[in-house]
C-alpha cells in the first residue's frame, strides 16, 4: 500500500502512557518530520518530538521494519505521556505531514490480513479478544487468535487434498490397470472428515453462548422474593421491591461473571393471571424470555407452585425455595435478605453452564458453522456418488472441490470480501 496511516492505539482520555501507531512506507519520514531519529529495530529510544521549534513531548519510540511488524509494513510506535493535550498535539503534527492520513476503524488489522500476517479466523479472534469481559471469553478468543482453527483447517485440507488426488488419479488412469483400489481410502478419509465437521458444528452454539453470554431467568409467583434475590446477588438495588404483588412489570437484567462465564440474570414479573393489562403484558414478556433462557430458576414458596407457573421444567433448571430465613425448607433454599443459600445456588448454575461448554471445538462462530456445513454436505454428496462406482468419480471429485472451497473460506482464502466490512466495523480506530 502506498499511503501511510496513523492513529492513537491506546484508549482515549487521560492516562499514564498513550501509544500512537504509524504504519506504511513513510513511517520513518513521519518520525523525521517530528524532528526525531529512528532508533534501532525493536529497541526503545527516548526521543524529543517537535513541531518546528516547539517540543511536543519526550517519548519512547519503537521501530518495527517490514515484514516483521503487526501490519507487515514499516511501523513506528510513539509511547507518549498520556495527557490529552500531548496526544492531540502529536496527532495534529502527524496530520500535517505529507503522505500521512488518519487510520480508519480496524485498518491496521486489515493491513495485517492483506499482508499475510493474520488470516481471517485470527482477525475474528483478535476482535473477540478486544471485547472479552470474562476469562472464558478471553481463553476462547486467544485460541482463535493464536491460530487453532487455522491449524486444524490446514490438517483437514491436507486430508481432503489427499482424497481428491486419489480420485483424480483413478480418473486419469481409468483405462489402465491400477494396482491399488483407491476408493476404500477415499471413503475412510471422507467419513472421518464428516465426523469431525459435525462435532465442530455441534459445538458452535455453546461457543456463541461463551461469547454473547448465557441467560438465566428467575421465575415465580408474585411476591416470591425474585427481586429481593436479584438485589442481593447484585449487591445493590437493581429491582424495585415492595409488599405489593405484581410490582415487577418488565424484565430486569443483571450481567454477572459466574466462574468465568458471562451470565445475564433476568428478574421477571410474577407469573399469574391478572386483570391488569400492563401486568398481563409483563407476565407474557416474562414467559417469552423464560422460554428463550438457557436456564431457569424456579423460586417457590412450596413445591405445588411449580405447576401453577405454567412454564415447563427443563433439564438443568433449578428449583429452590424462597425466604429460607423465615422457616426451614425441605430442599435447596435461598434468602434474598440474609444471603443464605445464594452462593450454593450460583455454584450449581455455574457448574451446569460449564458442562454445556464441553462440546466447544475450534469453530466458534456462525460463519464457521455455515462453512463446515457446506463442506460436510459436499463430502456426503461425494460419498453418495462413489457408491455408484467409478463412472461417478468425476462428480465426486467436483464435490470435493466444493468442500475445499468451503474450508478455504474459513480462513479467508476465498469468499472474504463480503465479511470484511462486518468484522472490521467492530474494531476501534488504532487497531
Amino acid at each position: 500500500m502506498d499511503d501511510t496511516i496513523f492513529a492513537l492505539a491506546s484508549a482515549r482520555g487521560r492516562s499514564g502512557v498513550a501509544v500512537v501507531r504509524i504504519s506504511g512506507p513513510r513511517s520513518q519520514a513521519a518520525l523525521a518530520a517530528l524532528g526525531a531519529e529512528m532508533p534501532a529495530p525493536r529497541v526503545a529510544g527516548l526521543r524529543k518530538l517537535r513541531q518546528g521549534d516547539a517540543v511536543l513531548d519526550e517519548a519512547l519510540v519503537l521501530a518495527f521494519p517490514e515484514p516483521g511488524s503487526f501490519t507487515g509494513e514499516d511501523v513506528v510506535e510513539l509511547h507518549l505521556h498520556g495527557g490529552t493535550a500531548v496526544v492531540a498535539s502529536v496527532l495534529a503534527a502527524l496530520a500535517a505531514v505529507d503522505g500521512l492520513r488518519h487510520a480508519e476503524a480496524g485498518e491496521f488489522t486489515r493491513r495485517a490480513l492483506e499482508n499475510g500476517r493474520l488470516d481471517l479466523a485470527q482477525v475474528e479472534g483478535l476482535a473477540d479478544l478486544i471485547d472479552a469481559e470474562t476469562e472464558a471469553q478471553r481463553r476462547q478468543a486467544m485460541r482463535l487468535m493464536q491460530g487453532d482453527l487455522s491449524q486444524k483447517t490446514a490438517l483437514w485440507r491436507q486430508n481432503l487434498v489427499r482424497a481428491l488426488s486419489l480420485l483424480e488419479a483413478s480418473i486419469d488412469f481409468a483405462d489402465e490397470d491400477v494396482p491399488v483400489d483407491v476408493y476404500p481410502e477415499v471413503n475412510t478419509l471422507l467419513r472421518g472428515l464428516v465426523e469431525i465437521f459435525n462435532k465442530e458444528i455441534k459445538g458452535v452454539g455453546a461457543a456463541e453462548r461463551i461469547r454473547d453470554g448465557f441467560e438465566v431467568a428467575i421465575l415465580g409467583l408474585p411476591n416470591s422474593g425474585k427481586s429481593t434475590l436479584m438485589n442481593k446477588i447484585a449487591g445493590r438495588e437493581v429491582a424495585l421491591t415492595s409488599e405489593i404483588a405484581g410490582t415487577t412489570r418488565d424484565v430486569i437484567e443483571l450481567r454477572i461473571d459466574l466462574g468465568g462465564l458471562a451470565v445475564t440474570l433476568l428478574d421477571t414479573a410474577g407469573l399469574r393471571e391478572s386483570g391488569d393489562a400492563i401486568e398481563t403484558m409483563g407476565v407474557e414478556r416474562a414467559r417469552n424470555r423464560a422460554e428463550g433462557a438457557d436456564l431457569r430458576v424456579f423460586l417457590l414458596g412450596e413445591m405445588g407452585e411449580l405447576d401453577a407457573l405454567g412454564v415447563a421444567f427443563r433439564e438443568g433448571d433449578e428449583v429452590v425455595f424462597a425466604k429460607a430465613d423465615r422457616a426451614p425448607k425441605e430442599g435447596p433454599a435461598v434468602s434474598g435478605l440474609t444471603g443464605e443459600g445464594i452462593d450454593a445456588l450460583l455454584a450449581r448454575i455455574g457448574a451446569t453452564l460449564q458442562q454445556r461448554t464441553a462440546t466447544i471445538g475450534t469453530a466458534v462462530k456462525q460463519r464457521h458453522m455455515l462453512a463446515l456445513q457446506r463442506a460436510a454436505t459436499a463430502l456426503n454428496a461425494a460419498s453418495a456418488q462413489l457408491e455408484w462406482g467409478s463412472a461417478h468419480a468425476e462428480l465426486a471429485a467436483e464435490d470435493l472441490r466444493v468442500a475445499l472451497r468451503a474450508l478455504d473460506s474459513l480462513i479467508g482464502k476465498v469468499d472474504v470480501e463480503q465479511v470484511l466490512d462486518v468484522i472490521f466495523s467492530s474494531f476501534c480506530i488504532g487497531k
